[in-house]
């Protein structure tokens, strides 16, 4: 069994910003496989069903980011899970807006979120999705940034980015993470780090 767990903030108004990318690909695998993730179990909203013949829960850490680690501590102990059942799925402003990177394991790279969840767990020892949101300009406030509403110009790409979140996070429970790496983590244009 794997556990798909997105990263984000919970309410209306952190709904559709860059931080709740995590939810927004989790909510986006729900529907795709006809998963309700309605229950509310261990400070999260879960959700359990098949990909792919493949037992999953999916999750949504009700915490906020900075203690998402708490509540998927305590899912995973409920489960039987281990470090290596999860498949974590966040913003990184690290990556170039519309890149992902799929990684094995490694630090938190500053992501409050991951953070978290390393300081929970101890260990850096599971996989994530990571999903590119830099905006490819300086930024005033990194805060600001990841808090605030996704202009109305960036929605058909946000859907294909969201998209391929889902994708990724498929391939890693359908074909491996090896092969899933190999598949997604391509060089960003314009980037110095892989994507």
């Amino acid at each position: 069994m794997f556990l798909v767990a997105g990263l984000g903030n919970p309410g209306e108004e952190y709904a559709h910003t860059p931080h709740n990318l995590g939810f927004m690909v989790v909510g986006r695998l729900a529907e795709i496989f006809g998963i309700r993730i309605t229950r509310r179990e261990s400070k999260a909203l879960v959700g359990m069903g098949r990909i792919n013949g493949h037992e999953i829960i999916l999750a949504k850490p009700q915490t906020f980011m900075n203690l998402s680690g708490t509540s998927l501590k305590t899912l995973m102990e409920k489960h039987g899970l281990t470090p290596e059942d999860l498949i974590l799925v966040y913003d990184e402003l690290a990556l170039p807006w519309m890149s992902l990177r799929i990684k094995r394991r490694g630090s938190s790279a500053g992501h409050n979120g991951a953070d978290s969840v390393i300081r929970e767990l101890g260990t850096t020892d599971f996989m994530r999705v990571r999903l590119g949101i830099h905006p490819g300009h300086p930024l005033k406030s990194g805060t600001d940034y990841l808090l605030s509403p996704f202009k109305r110009s960036q929605s058909k790409e946000l859907e294909q980015l969201v998209g391929l979140g889902a994708d990724a996070v498929v391939s890693i429970i359908t074909e491996g993470v090896d092969k899933a790496m190999t598949k997604f983590n391509r060089r960003a244009q314009g980037s110095n780090e892989e994507a």
